[in-house]
């Protein structure tokens, strides 16, 4: 269950046009900005408290390493080594001496506090323009101890968003579908982590195989394909209680189901008389509509962020490409032109791209491209690489990718990977198993 995080303070510094702070996000990790992290401040009373809660000795330095690690992986900031730092914790979150971390290049300043108050967790936190020797934002937050990870997610939005101007993606949860075994003979189970990979559940047995699990935008539901007695069928599982239920049994194979942007409807593709068409089904009154009737094969259907288009995949044409129809299935544009089969299409979250999967000469490639289809970019390209999802902020992709096997069948992978829009900052996604089919969360803290 996801613990609520109160906030109790809110002291916001207009920074003004002349300050020297400035992230491009656009130039991914070309010139990150120096900056310093410095560990939350501590008393020894607290101190006792937590480690009998959480038996953790400094859980000032914990928060302050998971808001460093986020900040890092994004590829836009720079966190200096804390052996260079000049003042101490308690000291730097009163009053930094601006001097001192300019002699070290930080640009940026992150400072505070914890405290056990009345048995919760209360955390303040400063960020400081060193440059223009200048507080830019103030906040602090309550809630169970146990609960410290996400403080330093949601201190890592509040930096990203005031240095860059758009909103974070750290206090987020990502589900994916654990692998294990040999390729042929594949235990899959549903699992869920924080973005991270810190807090690993596995949500199903793996009695079943399961297939492209997908976030409702609006809550923590999810919809998943499961087959039983080796049939497929769709289901909804909310996080939070455990509950699950079949939206339907459809007679014929069914492929990628996924929300509307509203979570009223689910949206998937499904084969019926050999022939694969999209359909959506109403969650409320389970009235399944027929979207596209096309004697060509129609799958994996992505709505945009206002429900009034669907991005698909089409073989209409001869072979695989991109078409993006209205919402009821009128108007059908082809938008993919380049070498290759295109497949796998996802809205982002901002509208103004489509990420997708494209095979070109034996390589898979993980590019996006705008909503008409012109500016195609190729991020990434590997041996075998699938299933791109976007961050809420529409600017990282996280992706699977698989390895080859060798001459005995042996030393296959499938890991998750992540990316940014300018094709930097690529990096794999720590998992404790194999792991395909990603789908991120929307912010928690929303």
């Amino acid at each position: 269950m996801i613990k609520k995080i109160f906030l109790l303070i809110l002291i916001f510094f207009p920074f003004n046009s002349h300050g020297l702070i400035k992230v491009d996000i656009t130039r991914g990790n070309l010139d990150p900005l120096p900056l310093a992290v410095s560990p939350l401040a501590i008393d020894e009373e607290s101190k006792k408290q937590f480690e009998k809660i959480l038996s953790k000795k400094d859980i000032g330095s914990e928060i302050s390493i998971i808001v460093e690690s986020n900040l890092k992986t994004s590829g836009l900031f720079n966190p200096l080594d804390k052996e260079a730092f000049l003042q101490k914790p308690d000291i730097a979150n009163l009053k930094p001496r601006f001097e001192d971390w300019k002699l070290i290049k930080a640009q940026a300043l992150i400072t505070g506090k914890v405290n056990f108050v009345d048995e919760k967790l209360r955390v303040e936190f400063r960020l400081w323009d060193i440059l223009a020797g200048r507080e830019m934002m103030a906040l602090a937050f309550t809630t169970v101890p146990t609960n410290w990870r996400r403080v330093g997610h949601i201190i890592s939005d509040k930096v990203y968003e005031r240095l860059t101007g758009e909103k974070g993606y750290f206090d987020t949860r990502i589900i994916y579908v654990a692998e294990e075994g040999p390729k042929t003979q594949r235990v899959k189970k549903l699992a869920i982590m924080d973005q991270d990979g810190f807090n690993n559940k596995f949500l199903t047995l793996g009695n079943e195989l399961v297939l492209t699990p997908r976030f409702n935008k609006t809550s923590q539901m999810v919809t998943y394909l499961s087959y039983f007695r080796n049939l497929p069928r769709v289901y909804l599982l909310d996080i939070e209680t455990g509950t699950q239920e079949v939206v339907g049994d459809f007679p014929g194979m069914t492929f990628a189901p996924r929300f509307s942007p509203d979570g009223k409807k689910i949206i998937m593709s499904f084969a019926k008389d050999g022939n694969s068409d999209i359909y959506t089904m109403d969650l409320e009154n389970r009235v399944v509509d027929r979207i596209t009737n096309h004697p060509s094969i129609d799958t994996s259907p992505s709505y945009s962020p206002d429900g009034k288009y669907i991005s698909f995949n089409s073989d209409r044409s001869g072979y695989q490409q991109i078409y993006v129809m209205e919402s009821n299935g009128k108007n059908v544009k082809r938008i993919s032109f380049g070498r290759g089969l295109y497949g796998t299409p996802v809205w982002s979250p901002r509208g103004d791209l489509i990420a997708f999967t494209k095979l070109h000469k034996g390589k898979f490639y993980i590019g996006v491209m705008r909503t008409d289809g012109s500016g195609e970019r190729l991020l990434t390209e590997n041996f075998y690489q699938e299933a791109p999802s976007w961050s809420p902020n529409g600017r990282v992709l996280i992706f699977y990718r698989e390895t080859k096997t060798d001459d005995k069948g042996e030393g296959f992978t499938a890991k998750l990977w992540s990316i940014d829009l300018t094709g930097y900052n690529e990096r794999q996604v720590k998992t404790p198993t194999d792991a395909s089919d990603p789908s991120w969360s929307s912010l928690l803290s929303n």
